[in-house]
């Protein structure tokens, strides 16, 4: 028995090491072939060290006004996602209603759809109402396809709250929203900073939706700005796709690290309802 458990447990141990070794080696080549003056597609140590990679992309038609306008839409999508995520929640977490479930299963479907699937449409109701190659039709576009996924995250997080909470303030006067804002809210910090992150990180990476909806060179956002390393023929610059794919993501990793703390905390309600 003990030989069985050691051969299992080694056996996992290798399978969970190979898991790691194929997310990792991209990661690696990716860094590596940022400062390699003669990067291609191997993982290598490169024979030298030089940042005339991220100099050569460190412009603003390259790298500055395309980040910039990544952090415009993502930023605003995403505070427009929580905020509206939050509002919607709410009375799903606390009322009981007979089309709670309907709404819920509604808006479950909704995030089963393909994305692909729903541009035409969404591009000739843009086209109609002027929204088309505008900044403000795509924050709209991305915090609507992001919203259903984000209510359900935010509902699961805010059912955690005692409801006993809010009728305490309730009792001294303050009406719904105040308990939702100064209560709930705060209480359920790592909720809303889950629901941050992974709104902000799956707009950051979507390629197809500015695409789409934005004409406009200069109104592209990163995401999309990154396909003009590859060339017609075949030709691509790899040590600079890979400086750029760093400052890419740099963003998402400063936001993960801003919010690490409320990630990795519980939920402040030790000893709230007691006595």
């Amino acid at each position: 028995m003990p030989r069985k458990r050691t051969s299992r447990r080694l056996t996992a141990d290798a399978a969970l090491l190979l898991v790691a070794a194929a997310f990792a080696l991209p990661l690696a080549w990716v860094v590596l072939s940022a400062v390699d003056p003669h990067a291609d597609l191997r993982v290598r140590v490169p024979d030298g060290f030089t940042l005339a990679n991220f100099r050569a992309v460190l412009t603003p038609d390259i790298t500055y006004t395309p980040l910039l306008n990544s952090l415009v839409l993502c930023g605003c999508a995403t505070a427009l996602t929580v905020v509206c995520a939050a509002l919607a929640a709410y009375p799903l977490s606390r009322f009981r209603s007979r089309l709670n479930r309907p709404f819920l299963l509604t808006i479950l479907f909704a995030t089963s759809l393909p994305i692909t699937a729903i541009m035409v449409p969404v591009y000739a109701l843009f086209v109609r109402v002027n929204l088309i190659d505008t900044m403000q039709g795509t924050i709209l576009f991305f915090a609507a396809s992001q919203l259903p996924f984000a209510i359900w995250l935010m509902k699961n997080f805010m059912d955690g709250v005692p409801r006993e909470l809010e009728e305490a303030a309730w009792t001294d006067g303050a009406s719904a929203l105040q308990s939702l804002l100064r209560i709930v809210l705060p209480l359920m910090g790592p909720g809303v900073a889950v629901v941050t992150v992974f709104s902000f990180v799956t707009m950051w990476g979507n390629f197809f939706v500015p695409f789409m909806l934005l004409l406009t060179p200069d109104r592209m956002p990163a995401s999309v700005s990154i396909n003009d390393f590859f060339g017609n023929r075949g030709m691509v610059a790899y040590g600079q796709l890979a400086a750029f794919s760093v400052l890419y993501s740099t963003p998402v990793i400063l936001l993960y690290v801003l919010v690490a703390r409320r990630l990795g905390g519980g939920f402040a309600l030790g000893g709230a309802v007691k006595g």
